[in-house]
């Protein structure tokens, strides 16, 4: 009995001081405090786990806003076991923080983002400069490249803890990737322009989704833009594959361009109709806001190309090719200032005046960067949003892929009878304990050492635009396994009888497609419990619009095949296939 009192009263005890760390008073005293402070959190975490945000005005219905624990800086092991370590030599946690305001523009005109293929030789050369410029700065100087690369290893390999938690807060596969991107090219952006006292300095973009601009921009391969660590087969004037995977297919040049329209349209329009699917799955605070699901162009073009610049004879394709290193190559920048743009055409694709995401935990997760008066500033996703409002516009360019639809492989109607003789010749040949209709693998995850077939049955069928357009009925892929975090792909396809090696975007089969780009760092010691190499990942995709064009929207049941890329599927594990209806 005596016992129980006093673990009773230990508990109580924990509950106080914990309810007392998270008080008003003493909430910045937790946040940019001393670590004993954050390890005490660590050793209550798993009795009670508190918002660090004021929770009494907001919408945090799916969870609460990050940030990063600034005094929780973690050195880094890379998957070929090579240390890393992105954390400033100076501590972020002792520079004071101030909060973004946005620029003020009176009468100063926007800053323009061009198209790398259509730059002047005046404009390369105050690119170079700048560049030039930054790369001279002291490695501890907030604006110098290496700094400026290191900002990305930081938030992208889980160099940070969140605030209040032990777990590690990082932005990508979630909706945080592009609200961070955009904040880290905003204020790299004003850095080049300092350093070269012109303010209306902007980035280019490497417009990879208009064929003028597939092959990778020339100056990049010169001067302060130069980064020898890139796939020499890959240099211009080979195209991009946006869909790229080791062990790639060669395309003729208007073949390969034809596929990447294609695909564009695919990842930009019919596979992404509502912000989950576009943008990624909603990342909150704390264990039970973890989640580790791509929206459709982060996981391609921004990781296959990613991939494809990033050298074939480095052990995770660095510098490009892995997080923790991908900012160390200039065209990094570039590469994402593209990404960025796609995110402003898709808003406007949507003709729709609601938010990507109304939710607190989304619009007041935060940021911390060296602005270009070496201020130390924090930024929310709600500051993100109106990119006018951040002093910046693109320039327009055409948008080639909206007319690039693309077409069944093989008509539907002798796809449906390919398929019904195979499915009964499978029942005749197969013992029916073995005949796997189920979508869940049960309790054995299905490895992708090869081609995975699965028959899903579906709930609603014949609905009408409206409902459609209400909700978009998705395929999931869901707890897929990637072992050690390595390079992985698989391609996803519906209804599928056409040969699965050379079938890609080019068919309206083509659902979709996972890529799993290496981190490149685990925090040391590693913490099985929440660590990348295990937490499972989901794939989503927007598939009505397919279902139409194939001719099986009034189907009862589709088929799902998954096909493992590039010999990768030994890697891949996954646990089934559903059909799901996002709004």
């Amino acid at each position: 009995m005596g016992q129980h009192v006093q673990l009773a009263a230990a508990v109580l005890l924990v509950f106080l001081l914990t309810a007392r760390w998270y008080s008003d008073d003493l909430r910045e005293l937790v946040e940019d405090g001393p670590r004993v402070g954050h390890l005490l959190l660590q050793t209550v975490y798993g009795l009670v786990w508190r918002p660090s945000v004021d929770v009494r005005a907001g919408d945090y219905g799916v969870g609460y806003p990050l940030a990063a624990n600034l005094s929780a800086c973690h050195p880094s092991f890379t998957d070929a076991n090579r240390p890393t370590n992105c954390c400033p030599l100076r501590r972020d946690a002792d520079q004071r923080v101030i909060d973004f305001e946005l620029p003020k523009l009176v009468q100063s005109p926007l800053r323009v983002r061009r198209a790398a293929h259509l730059l002047n030789n005046e404009y390369i050369a105050k690119y170079q400069r700048a560049v030039a410029i930054m790369k001279s700065l002291p490695s501890d100087h907030p604006h110098s490249f290496f700094r400026q690369a290191n900002n990305h290893c930081l938030y992208c390999t889980g160099s940070y803890d969140q605030v209040n938690s032990s777990f590690l807060f990082k932005i990508h596969r979630s909706w945080l990737f592009f609200p961070w991107h955009r904040a880290f090219l905003f204020f790299h952006e004003r850095i080049l322009g300092k350093l070269i006292g012109d303010d209306t300095f902007a980035l280019p973009y490497w417009n990879w989704d208009n064929p003028d601009g597939m092959v990778m921009p020339e100056f990049v391969n010169e001067g302060a833009l130069n980064n020898e660590q890139r796939d020499y087969t890959h240099l211009p004037s080979n195209v991009a594959d946006l869909n790229y995977h080791v062990g790639e297919i060669r395309r003729q040049p208007e073949q390969q361009v034809a596929v990447n329209l294609a695909f564009m349209y695919h990842q930009m329009v019919s596979g992404a109709k509502k912000p989950d699917l576009f943008l990624g799955c909603k990342l909150t605070a704390g264990p039970e806001g973890a989640c580790n699901g791509p929206g459709t162009i982060e996981g391609a073009p921004h990781n296959t190309l990613h991939t494809w610049v990033g050298s074939g004879l480095n052990p995770e394709r660095e510098n490009m090719g892995a997080f923790y290193s991908a900012a160390r190559d200039p065209i990094f920048y570039p590469h994402h200032a593209n990404i960025d743009r796609l995110w402003e055409v898709w808003r406007k694709l949507r003709e729709s005046a609601v938010p990507d995401f109304t939710e607190s935990a989304w619009l007041d997760s935060s940021f911390t960067f060296y602005d270009e008066n070496l201020r130390f500033v924090r930024i929310k996703v709600r500051d993100c949003l109106d990119i006018a409002k951040l002093g910046y516009a693109y320039q327009n360019i055409d948008l080639p892929w909206l007319q690039a639809r693309p077409k069944p492989a093989v008509s539907p109607e002798i796809a449906r009878n390919i398929l019904k003789k195979k499915e009964a010749m499978d029942r005749l040949l197969t013992p029916a304990n073995l005949i796997r209709e189920a979508a869940f693998f049960g309790n054995q995850e299905r490895a992708l050492e090869s081609t995975v077939r699965v028959k899903l049955h579906r709930s609603r069928r014949s609905r009408s635009q409206a409902e459609k357009a209400d909700e978009e009925e998705a395929l999931v892929v869901y707890g897929i396994r990637v072992k050690g975090d390595t390079y992985a792909k698989f391609d996803v396809f519906v209804n599928l009888v056409a040969d699965e090696e050379t079938t890609g975007p080019l068919a309206r089969e083509f659902a979709g497609t996972f890529v799993n780009m290496p981190r490149g760092a685990r925090r040391v010691p590693p913490e099985s419990s929440q660590s990348d190499v295990l937490m499972k990942k989901t794939l989503k995709l927007g598939i009505s619009e397919l279902l139409e064009d194939l001719e099986a929207d009034q189907d009862d049941t589709v088929w799902v095949s998954l096909v493992p890329r590039g010999g990768t599927g030994v890697n891949i594990t996954v646990e089934g296939v559903r059909i799901e209806f996002v709004r």
